[in-house]
């Protein structure tokens, strides 16, 4: 099929191994001289915020800041941070905390609210973005600029990688500033990537194709649900999003333990397509394992996202492979990418406009108006 015939999620997806590549070579040095080495080593602690996809992004990387920085890292949602959040926190110390806001359009209003709030209360605030003028930018000490090249309109497929690429190379770049690692293992980390994006073009024809039989059954369904923990756990929700982007039909996220406490209760369980996202270094791995056994007892039908066969699992089931990564904080670079596959296929069979084209009822999100013109309160 060629790209003008793909549909465009799907024509994203494809192009995603040569994007990574590229992005990789533009972000790499950007992320080294983003930040001078005195305000590497004067931070303390580390809050990520963001809004939509940015939320699944800094969900995601937080555990990457932990594990490479050695700080204490916080995900805040940008609601939260610009109206909630204790204005005692945001200042104190030089750099403390350090606030990365994420938004490619950089156009949000709550984010911008958010970023002005934690500056005005002495926060040192960096904004990673693809939009220098941009109200994120503006707010914001320090830019990380992303430069994405343009492409066929889709639910947020390229934007997403591209933002998980960055923070996760900032947070190996601030870990081998302080020391927490030789050069040669940063090095190690980094050049892991474009190997990567070999690994994923590889896989990506047997991932459509697995994708495109799941599709024509899961078209039919009442719902799906997405589920996982930590890095996990992010991807889960990001999926939810691409639903409601793509087809608006009804899904959920939630976490692997919470699934069994609400999820599984659900009716109608023969038409709810349900996706677990288990990458094999997943800390809570025996508790995923235990989530499937359960989701298959109740006969849902239901593949899992995964690094590793289904003999990993124990259990015969439906397994999407994804590339293995080195360090379990980079795996959802990859466990997003049949998502996005699936629901490119289903809303290309329910003949669906993304975000519903902006019309009739949808007409007030047109343009994005509904969450870029709001009113900013700094508190």
């Amino acid at each position: 099929m060629t790209e003008e015939k793909m549909n465009p999620m799907k024509a994203q997806v494809m192009s995603l191994p040569e994007l990574l590549r590229e992005q990789y070579r533009d972000l790499e040095p950007k992320t080294r001289t983003v930040l001078s080495t005195p305000e590497i080593f004067s931070l303390q602690h580390v809050i990520l915020t963001g809004c939509g996809d940015s939320w699944a992004a800094v969900m995601a990387m937080k555990y990457a800041f932990e594990e490479f920085t050695g700080l204490r890292c916080e995900a805040v949602h940008t609601l939260d941070l610009a109206r909630y959040y204790p204005s005692k926190r945001l200042g104190g110390a030089p750099n403390d905390p350090m606030v990365i806001g994420v938004s490619n359009s950089g156009k949000v209003a709550r984010i911008a609210e958010a970023m002005e709030r934690a500056g005005k209360h002495g926060a040192f605030t960096l904004a990673v973005t693809g939009h220098e003028d941009s109200p994120l930018a503006q707010a914001s000490g320090r830019v990380l600029k992303l430069d994405i090249p343009p492409f066929a309109s889709a639910p947020g497929t390229r934007s997403y990688m591209v933002s998980l690429l960055a923070l996760y190379l900032l947070a190996i770049r601030i870990g081998e500033v302080r020391g927490r690692y030789t050069m040669a293992r940063a090095s190690e980390l980094r050049k892991e990537i474009p190997a990567l994006a070999d690994a994923l073009e590889g896989m990506l024809p047997e991932m459509d194709r697995q994708i495109s039989g799941i599709a024509s059954v899961w078209k039919d369904f009442d719902c799906y649900d997405f589920v996982g923990g930590g890095v996990d756990e992010a991807t889960a929700f990001f999926g939810m999003a691409k639903v409601f982007e793509a087809t608006g039909q009804y899904a959920s996220y939630i976490n692997a333990e919470e699934w069994l406490h609400l999820n599984f209760f659900m009716r109608g369980r023969e038409k709810i397509g349900t996706v677990l996202i288990a990458d094999s270094a997943n800390p809570a791995m025996s508790r995923l394992k235990e989530v499937l056994g359960y989701m298959k007892e109740l006969g849902r039908p239901m593949f899992v996202i995964s690094d590793k066969d289904s003999s990993f699992f124990g259990t015969e089931c439906s397994v999407v492979k994804v590339p293995e990564t080195k360090h379990w904080t980079a795996s959802s670079l990859f466990t997003f990418i049949p998502i996005c596959l699936l629901m490119g296929y289903i809303q290309e069979a329910l003949g669906e406009k993304a975000g519903r084209g902006c019309e009739g009822p949808w007409s007030f999100s047109k343009g994005a108006a509904c969450v870029r013109n709001s009113e900013k309160v700094i508190l």
